[in-house]
């Protein structure tokens, strides 16, 4: 059985815990950053979980996890 290969774009995007969770950066964090106010610009500081709808087809992309 041929190894599967790993979407690059996919996984420098997703991050997996150790649970098992994917997780995903917010959008625009680096776009216009200079207009942004602090807490604004705060609020990209973490990373959110991915939507359950997009989950299976994140998993498809990243056969042996994320990062």
């Amino acid at each position: 059985m041929p190894k599967i290969k790993t979407h690059k774009g996919a996984w420098s995007r997703f991050h997996m815990t150790g649970s098992g969770k994917i997780m995903r950066g917010k959008i625009g964090g680096s776009h216009l950053r200079r207009n942004k106010t602090p807490r604004t610009k705060r609020q990209y500081h973490g990373q959110i979980p991915i939507d359950p709808t997009v989950k299976a087809r994140v998993k498809r992309l990243l056969p042996y996890g994320a990062r």
